[in-house]
């Protein structure tokens, strides 16, 4: 049932996925499962609040060893207790959920990477960990590389984001270009100005797409194809989008 909305939710991560030993790629379907109920709780939801509040007692029961009765809590049960994962990374996915349910905005690159690091850098550990490495510079090149898969993402759903009153675009470096967010966000058009802070969204991704390679080697050897793969394809997401 995981395999499922991993297959439906995310084409990326699900190739990516299948160069996984068995060992971590069950355990990260679960992870991925889990994160994707608690990402559509927050952005379907009637009430931010009351959806993370739901959330936070679903991962009390599960570190308390007694899931609720669904197919994600059970399988995040069993990574749990198998790699006793810590629980602040998945309170920090929650953070990010709510700053996304709340449309906060970002003034610069520094404020963005905080919201990248909660909801996609905070995943990168997790997998980290799951795959062995637990020491704290293998942890941070894999936060960066979740982070740097973020902003990727972000440069490529500007338009999509845009038309739902979303924008996570610097704001100072929109400014920087003419381009003033609140009207741009009333008549969003790609255009040269808004291509330049895409481009630069873009060149902040490689940079830590470079810096997160080196953690690459520091995985257990099984695990490294499909780290290495994930990378590449989000990477080439990129070009594509600069072409």
């Amino acid at each position: 049932a995981c395999v499922e909305m991993m297959r439906g939710g995310s084409k990326t991560f699900f190739a990516a996925s299948r160069f996984l030993p068995p060992r971590v790629r069950s355990a990260s379907i679960a992870l991925y499962a889990f994160c994707r109920v608690a990402d559509d709780m927050v952005d379907l939801g009637d009430s931010i609040e009351r959806s993370l509040k739901v959330l936070h007692h679903r991962l009390d029961r599960i570190y308390a060893g007694q899931p609720e009765n669904t197919v994600e809590d059970r399988a995040l049960a069993v990574v749990v207790q198998r790699h006793a994962l810590p629980r602040h990374l998945l309170d920090a996915l929650l953070d990010g959920f709510a700053w996304d349910g709340n449309e906060r905005r970002y003034d610069t690159m520094e404020d963005l990477h905080g919201y990248a690091a909660r909801v996609a850098g905070s995943v990168g550990a997790m997998m980290c960990w799951i795959m062995g490495p637990q020491q704290a510079v293998t942890l941070a090149r894999a936060c960066e590389l979740g982070v740097a898969m973020q902003l990727t993402n972000i440069a490529r759903d500007v338009g999509e984001d845009a038309r739902i009153g979303r924008v996570y675009l610097p704001l100072q470096w929109m400014r920087e270009e003419g381009l003033e967010p609140a009207m741009w966000m009333a008549h969003p058009e790609c255009n040269p100005a808004v291509q330049r802070v895409i481009s630069r969204v873009l060149e902040e991704a490689d940079r830590l797409y470079k810096r997160s390679m080196g953690g690459i080697a520091e995985l257990p050897r099984d695990c490294r194809s499909a780290i290495l793969a994930a990378g590449l394809i989000y990477g080439e997401i990129g070009n594509e989008l600069r072409s």
